[in-house]
């Protein structure tokens, strides 16, 4: 299969006076796993049905390999779209749903066999190849629909929340056999996708999208410990990043002197400009707080209201201070003897301190972001 580069310029697109696409531009090298992501009603999904030619940009231009392809129809793409509802003939057997494509190019019979059968070996379909779809479970039904993208051997694959109406389990278990199958193949593919697991475990490049613009474009980890603005870093990671509000104490050397829940933090941000008094928001991952029982001098105080047990590992809710509304939430060992209602201590190292502006922009980013936790617990 062939490596092929997706390149979007300046694209848009409207639903009568809806924006739901504006001016958005990217290019997706050959080879790449690209996701986009975001919240429900984001354009993710507008987005990747532009690239397939199932909607036509009201502005911009599409490119494949090259090849412009913004009024080209959708079959002279050499694209092959997975959905989410699979999309299977239910008459039609695993083989037949998988070279019906092929049959209606008229494709001579002795090709599609060799296709079909080349992509059930890939997917291990072969002994599913008779059944009918209602005689599959939803990941093998899954399965067939990629097997069916595949005999195409397109130029690019897109897959549109593709594992959504799967169970836990399943997600986790496709999740592994499209990272595998892009290993194998090594096409260029672009992946929609609402969950932030899905996309931080599978993409080479991550698009975060919102209301149909791009906030951040970037490697899985370094989009989660360098976030652009509150948005991003709020929506990558779970749990969600903390968010204190605070204000500037003082400036200088590289130095932001931080106040926040009554604690101050020394914050280096070498170049980054501040003025006393400013507002600013401190961000802090749930795995980057130290919990502690003893009382320790400039610490955030809180209670605990509620602790998480998930196993290996426990998510401890902490309500600082006695504002009911400023909570955060630290991620600690799943032995923990943390319980609710105990008084305790989080201690933030500076270094793991995430900075924003009044505007929601990253102020720098952290010295040590995302390099190890200093978490623990009594």
């Amino acid at each position: 299969m062939t490596r092929s580069s997706v390149q979007l310029s300046a694209i848009a697109k409207k639903f009568g006076t809806t924006a739901v696409i504006d001016d958005v531009s990217l290019a997706v090298e050959p080879g790449e796993l690209v996701v986009f992501v975001g919240p429900s009603g984001c354009g993710k999904s507008t987005l990747l049905r532009l690239i397939a030619g199932l909607d036509v940009p009201t502005a911009g231009s599409i490119h494949i390999s090259g090849r412009d392809v913004t009024d080209v129809h959708p079959a002279k793409r050499g694209v092959a779209m997975v959905f989410q509802s699979y999309a299977l003939y239910p008459h039609m057997s695993v083989a037949e749903n998988m070279a019906f494509g092929l049959r209606m190019q008229g494709m001579p019979k002795a090709e599609i066999q060799a296709r079909v059968a080349k992509a059930a070996e890939i997917l291990q379909l072969g002994a599913l190849l008779e059944r009918k779809p209602r005689a599959l479970s939803g990941g093998q039904r899954q399965r067939v629909a990629i097997g069916r993208a595949i005999v195409r051997e397109p130029d690019v694959f897109l897959f549109d929340e593709p594992l959504s109406n799967l169970d836990a389990a399943l997600r986790g278990q496709m999740r592994v056999e499209i990272a595998r199958l892009h290993a194998r193949l090594g096409t260029t593919m672009v992946y929609v996708t609402h969950d932030q697991v899905e996309a931080m475990t599978l993409a080479s490049r991550i698009v975060v999208l919102n209301a149909g613009r791009i906030e951040q474009i970037g490697a899985p980890l370094d989009l989660y410990a360098r976030p652009a603005n509150l948005f991003v870093a709020g929506f990558l990671g779970a749990p969600r990043m903390n968010f204190l509000e605070g204000r500037v104490a003082a400036g200088s050397g590289g130095l932001i002197g931080v106040e926040t829940g009554g604690c101050r933090l020394d914050v280096s941000r070498p170049g980054a400009a501040s003025t006393v008094g400013d507002s600013l928001t401190v961000g802090i991952r749930p795995e980057d707080l130290r919990v502690t029982a003893a009382s320790a001098e400039g610490s955030l105080r809180g209670e605990v209201t509620l602790v998480e047990r998930l196993g290996g590992e426990a998510l401890v809710h902490i309500r600082i201070g006695t504002d009911p509304g400023s909570a955060v939430i630290a991620k600690v060992p799943g032995d923990t003897t943390l319980r609710a209602d105990m008084p305790v201590t989080l201690s933030i190292d500076p270094a793991l301190c995430h900075l924003f502006d009044r505007h929601g922009r990253a102020i720098g980013a952290p010295t040590r972001a995302a390099a190890g936790s200093s978490r623990s617990a009594p």
